[in-house]
């Protein structure tokens, strides 16, 4: 299994051949850690874990490309491992997030601390890596400002199998329309898609993030705005099959939410230049809000 990791604090290779075989629990002499000064024909390639080191620049200190053998059992995943790595270095670790997006990082701390992290780098051609938010505070980063991360919850991998459905059964009825972009069908597809999201992360009380960004709540009722004008455009087959979607999920979303007597959604809409619709979605809130 791989792993790529980066450290807060800066790190010897023989600082994190000790740390890895910790966390590891293999013996030291099983760990070949070698950074840009490392003589190749020097290296163990037998070792049960091979790990390239490099300095990096600004908020972060060292690069960790960790390959482990399959022979070592268990095999922990990045949040593991990274977890176990801070508390051994005393270091907070960043790792990947699962989210297609380049600045998406995890965070652990050496007190058992895990939140979600921006971490930007530079276009120089020796990068320059800037954490500019975390979503919890730091201790070793107290600098760092502490906010939400909305792109990240735009990007969240959400199972949409109603969407899922429908997108199926219209490509085996519309082939050619369905995987243009722009076709009626391909608008449909999308935007259930996007409306189903929504409802799916209320079920979930906002889960994972457990909160959602008001722009893209906007996004998601305009999305189910578009749908009305949409199924008017599908062929009949097309438009009962969305219907039959819409009729479960709008009663998923009408349990969700509360009237919206104040009007604070559409007060919302209104202060960021979006023209609220005349769907009675626009009419009810979730109760709390989710941001």
């Amino acid at each position: 299994m791989t792993y790529n990791l980066l450290t807060v604090e800066p790190l010897t290779p023989d600082t994190a051949a000790a740390a890895l075989a910790q966390c590891l629990r293999v013996p030291v002499q099983e760990v070949d850690v070698a950074d840009e000064e490392t003589d190749q024909d020097l290296r163990n390639w037998d070792a049960l874990v091979l790990c390239e080191q490099a300095t990096v620049l600004g908020d972060v200190s060292t690069s960790l490309d960790i390959y482990v053998q399959e022979s070592v059992q268990p095999q922990p995943s990045e949040r593991e491992l990274a977890s176990a790595l801070a508390r051994a270095t005393q270091s907070a670790v960043l790792f990947p997030a699962e989210e297609d997006v380049p600045s998406a990082y995890w965070l652990a701390t050496e007190d058992g601390l895990v939140t979600r992290t921006r971490l930007n780098s530079s276009d120089d051609e020796r990068p320059h890596y800037t954490i500019d938010v975390v979503e919890a505070p730091v201790a070793q980063l107290p600098h760092v400002p502490v906010g939400r991360i909305a792109e990240v919850v735009r990007e969240q991998q959400i199972a949409t199998p109603l969407a899922a459905a429908f997108t199926a059964h219209v490509q085996r009825m519309f082939p050619e329309e369905s995987s243009s972009p722009g076709t009626h069908q391909w608008h449909a597809s999308n935007r259930l898609g996007a409306w189903e999201k929504l409802v799916r992360q209320m079920e979930a009380d906002w889960a994972p993030s457990g909160w959602f960004p008001p722009d893209l709540y906007l996004e998601r009722l305009e999305a189910r705005d578009e749908l009305e004008q949409t199924s008017k455009q599908l062929p009949e087959a097309a438009a009962a099959l969305l219907q039959n979607a819409l009729e479960s999920l709008d009663p998923l979303f009408a349990r969700m939410t509360v009237e919206d007597a104040d009007r604070l959604c559409r007060e919302l809409a209104r202060a960021k230049g979006i023209a609220s619709g005349s769907g009675w979605w626009w009419d009810r809130r979730p109760d709390p809000l989710p941001w």
